[in-house]
């Protein structure tokens, strides 16, 4: 089977995070994706370290970089300049999160180059848009905090936290995956490219989902709540003998089966806690005979019995002993990329599963600047 993005080629003039996990999701793909970089530093993320892997990069760039060639090339020199619109001639996607309005003043602008080649698919990733936002800096932390994340994430009487991860970032990647491959659908009918716009604050808003609709259709002002669901009960982390259980109820049928799981099914009849909107109602009081209950057994016992019984249940583990997890059940969480001078990198594997099983690119994540020769016999047409 070959790959979906086969034969598809990406100048990516992006850094950092959201751009960059996005090329590299098409590399994944089977598309082959040449990242351009600023001769002597490169991405922002090589510099952003500790920790380092062994083979001397910083893990925050080897996570979004697999799959990639590097060449280096100075966008403010005429002969580099040169060489990227060869690589754009020959390409099929463009994504770039320079500063609104700088790629264009270096030569690159949509309005150009869709004139030079009308099935360009076109991608800017910025933090805040192209029109009143464009002079804001974007950094995912700032656009957690002022797109409305950050308010609803935290204890209740804490301050405002964000998420553990960029998860901004990630979330924009993944939509300008998604944007990406509708337009080369779209190409396929229209023979035509398409320029799409990305930005932190949209993909942040669209994916407040349930949170935001409170606030748009029922004037409600989501606040913090710590672990806890504002419309569902349980659904939040419950305190065992040696620590916590992270328990989720969807239905009343799995709150019926939790009682009677932890010894006490009257609470399933008890008018406090009947249906769903009760319990939210008189959580505390829920919680309080819950964790009674569940102060006899581990969480580890705890979150395997529950789970027997239909009820969504799991300990608060750590990042290895989530990938453990993954691997006991049979998820094939891990890949391991190797690059030409032997260097070995461990990483996630793309979440996507085929059926027949997809190539999968083990190209280490690249040194800077480190298929210059390469690209360049592309260009030239001697590769």
């Amino acid at each position: 089977m070959s790959a979906p993005l086969d034969g598809v080629v990406v100048a990516d003039f992006s850094r950092v995070l959201a751009g960059p996990l996005a090329t590299m999701t098409l590399a994944d793909l089977g598309a082959r994706v040449i990242k351009i970089e600023r001769p002597g530093s490169g991405d922002d993320t090589r510099a952003w370290g500790p920790p380092y892997a062994e083979s001397g990069m910083t893990t925050y760039f080897e996570s979004a970089n697999r799959g990639k060639e590097s060449i280096a090339l100075d966008l403010t020199a005429d002969a580099d300049r040169e060489r990227a619109h060869a690589i754009i001639a020959r390409s099929d996607i463009v994504i770039e999160n320079f500063r609104p309005g700088l790629f264009e003043r270096l030569g690159f602008g949509w309005d150009s180059l869709s004139d030079l080649h009308p099935r360009l698919v076109y991608v800017s990733v910025s933090g805040f848009g192209l029109d009143e936002g464009a002079s804001l800096p974007g950094y995912d932390f700032v656009a957690q905090a002022v797109g409305g994340l950050m308010h609803i994430t935290g204890e209740a009487d804490g301050e405002a936290m964000k998420a553990g991860v960029a998860l901004v970032d990630v979330l924009t990647g993944k939509d300008a995956v998604i944007g990406i491959l509708a337009a080369l659908r779209r190409r396929e009918a229209t023979g035509r490219g398409s320029r799409i716009d990305v930005n932190l604050l949209s993909s942040l808003q669209a994916a407040l989902v349930n949170q935001v609709s409170a606030h748009l259709g029922a004037g409600a002002e989501p606040v913090r709540l710590g672990n806890r669901h504002p419309s569902i009960a349980p659904y939040e982390v419950l305190r065992c003998a040696d620590g916590p259980v992270a328990v989720a109820c969807g239905n009343d049928a799995q709150f019926a089966r939790l009682a009677d799981e932890l010894g006490r099914p009257e609470l399933a009849a008890d008018p406090r806690f009947l249906h769903n909107p009760d319990r939210v109602a008189r959580r505390e009081d829920l919680v309080a005979e819950l964790e009674r209950a569940l102060a006899t057994g581990t969480a580890a016992a705890w979150a395997d019995r529950l789970n027997l019984v239909g009820v969504a249940a799991g300990e608060v583990n750590s990042i290895g002993d989530g990938i453990a997890l993954a691997e006991r059940l049979g998820l094939d969480p891990l890949l391991e990329t190797l690059g030409a001078d032997g260097r070995r990198s461990r990483q996630i594997r793309s979440p996507l599963s085929w059926t027949p099983r997809l190539p999968v690119s083990v190209a280490a994540p690249p040194r800077l600047g480190e298929h210059d020769s390469r690209v360049r016999d592309w260009l030239d047409g001697t590769d």
